[in-house]
């Protein structure tokens, strides 16, 4: 497991800290779960544009079309 520093404002520090609380988590694990939400959205979002480069624009837009008439 690795430690990592980083430098907040204190203003933002002091949110932070407020939502743990009210999560009643400790900063740490605070900070592992938004960590992991901003991994989660980022590969989704590869995962999305990769798929999408293999595919035809005309093809997505007809399942759109497919989707809106349901």
């Amino acid at each position: 497991m690795a430690t990592l520093t980083i430098r907040l404002s204190d203003e933002k520090h002091e949110h932070l800290r407020q939502l743990a609380e009210r999560r009643q988590i400790s900063m740490n694990k605070l900070i592992d779960e938004l960590s992991t939400v901003a991994l989660a959205e980022f590969e989704a979002k590869t995962r999305f544009r990769a798929r999408a480069a293999l595919g035809s624009r005309e093809e997505g837009l007809k399942l759109l079309d497919l989707l809106d008439r349901e």
